[in-house]
């Protein structure tokens, strides 16, 4: 990873926004097990599972709790649908 590089992160639920803003490193809930994005990232759309979406920013890592929902990442861009 490039320094600098940072990805912009969106977590909607029906309640509305829970998060906008960057993150260097982004951990997700999914049905298959948890995985990581980081900058650079391959274009996908992957399912959510009950648990916490994990996002650093900078030396800080910063949780969001989650039931569920989809991801999709493009372009440095990741938008959660949360439940």
């Amino acid at each position: 990873m490039k320094g600098g590089d940072l990805m912009k992160l969106t977590i909607v639920s029906p309640e509305g926004t829970l998060y906008e803003g960057t993150a260097d490193a982004v951990s997700f809930p999914g049905l298959c097990g948890s995985f990581d994005v980081w900058p650079n990232h391959a274009p996908f759309i992957a399912a959510l599972t009950n648990g916490t979406i994990r996002f650093r920013i900078g030396d800080t890592w910063q949780e969001q709790p989650i039931k569920g929902g989809f991801v999709t990442v493009r372009d440095d861009c990741l938008q959660v649908c949360a439940g």
